[in-house]
């Protein structure tokens, strides 16, 4: 009776997902999985059944989709089948929507890839066993919603301390992330940069770096280098640093690329050029990278060559003939690493709304660096629910050739209208979700 009321699931899923389609209503990326999951709570335990390899998870503040998507992809492009929940739907609901619409009867997937909202990892171990989980990063986020970063690497923890097989695939340069301690006796594996260097000189950054106490003691922590927020080379007087990298790399950030060369266990040389903007980037793909190759592929490059960016994550695409590059900002670090990535020729709408995904306090605005944006010669227009809110804060930032228009459809029309040749779009979340409607 449970098989048959789970088949039955399945199909009901993909009736919903086509009358919405049909309606035009939603993005669909979590609404049947909600459905599904008030009808069988535990059908995330059932689907997960479907994984004949392994399942692997990935969290943190940023990167998460991209990270997740960049490996999905390597793993694809091996000859290997993945389900990934690819738009970035990383709640209970937005997983069983992916794994509701892409099961079927009698097919099986080698491998699930899937991101998970740092709070609800936790939950989503409640559901499945998972053989590796990646951790991309710890920042400031959502305060109303997550706290400080000690709650979220709590959360984590906790999710960690469900799975007793648990592989750590963890970012050793940041210092809230390599406290994470598995629960049995696997060791974590790290990756990270040994040396960052930019072909752009001139890209520089105001927003002051992030202070982070030591762990073990309490003290502030010292860098021998640091590349951004508190990622970098630490250290210690109490003993505490950044630990040996199985997978240490070295990198050279272009306008438009990067160029990854590391070594694994000091003996295996690879290098790799991934085709997208700016270092957060560059993490994430070696990120994907430390963990493809611990699944035994190394023809990788091929993969990455191909890779298109999804859902507002350096994503590219034409809107009315114009070369649009939408990027999501959401937090003052991740949006300050794309901000030293913006065509400053480019006519650019940044769209803030303050709904439940987006996160209420919208102060983190006046922590990120918006600073980098001086000199636009266009008119930057904002929109959304907090449009005002952007536009005095480009103010105090020097910027005075700002046009707020509320509303985002409104704004997306003058934009396109004026626009000469590029557009750049900086949405948070819905207002993302909203565009992302309306791109046709």
């Amino acid at each position: 009776m449970k098989h048959i009321k789970f088949q039955f699931l399945l199909i009901l899923a993909k009736i919903m997902s086509s009358i919405i389609k049909i309606l035009g209503k939603s993005s669909g990326t979590s609404f049947v999985g909600l459905i599904i999951l008030k009808m069988c709570p535990d059908f995330i335990s059932q689907a997960s059944k479907y994984i004949t390899k392994n399942i692997i998870t990935v969290t943190g503040t940023n990167g998460k989709t991209t990270t997740s998507g960049i490996m999905a992809h390597i793993i694809e492009d091996s000859g290997a089948s993945v389900l990934n929940n690819v738009k970035g739907a990383n709640m209970l609901s937005g997983i069983a929507n992916t794994f509701a619409l892409n099961i079927r009867p009698f097919k099986r997937f080698d491998y699930a890839v899937l991101e998970s909202d740092e709070a609800y990892l936790s939950k989503l171990y409640n559901f499945i066993n998972s053989d590796y989980l990646v951790v991309t990063n710890l920042f400031r986020d959502q305060l109303d919603r997550y706290g400080e970063l000690s709650t979220t690497a709590k959360k984590i923890q906790n999710a960690i301390d469900k799975n007793k097989g648990l592989q750590l695939i963890l970012n050793a340069d940041d210092p809230m992330v390599v406290d994470f301690k598995p629960f049995g006796d696997k060791k974590p594996i790290y990756f990270g940069f040994n040396k960052v260097e930019y072909n752009n000189k001139n890209i520089n950054s105001h927003a002051p770096a992030e202070l982070i106490n030591c762990p073990w003691c309490g003290q502030t922590l010292q860098y021998s280098e640091r590349f951004y927020a508190q990622q970098g080379h630490y250290y210690c007087l109490c003993g505490y640093r950044r630990p040996y990298c199985k997978y240490n790399a070295d990198v050279i950030i272009y306008s438009d690329h990067s160029t990854i060369k590391f070594n694994m266990n000091d003996n295996e040389h690879y290098e790799f050029t991934i085709h997208l903007t700016g270092l957060y980037n560059a993490y994430n793909a070696l990120g994907a990278i430390a963990q493809t190759l611990e699944l035994g592929i190394t023809d990788i490059q091929g993969a990455l060559d191909t890779y298109k960016s999804e859902f507002g994550r350096s994503e590219v695409r034409e809107i009315k003939g114009h070369k649009t590059i939408i990027q999501l900002i959401k937090n003052p670090t991740g949006a300050s690493e794309v901000l030293k990535t913006v065509d400053k020729n480019s006519n650019i709408l940044i769209a803030i709304n303050d709904n439940y995904a987006d996160g209420r306090d919208v102060s983190w605005l006046w922590d990120a660096d918006f600073e980098l944006l001086q000199g636009c010669d266009k008119k930057i227009v904002t929109t959304g629910i907090r449009a005002y809110d952007m536009a005095i804060r480009l103010k105090y930032a020097g910027i005075s050739n700002v046009k707020v228009i509320p509303n985002i459809d409104d704004a997306m029309k003058y934009t396109i209208k004026y626009a000469e040749k590029n557009i750049t779009i900086l949405p948070t979340y819905t207002a993302l979700l909203h565009i992302n409607q309306k791109k046709k």
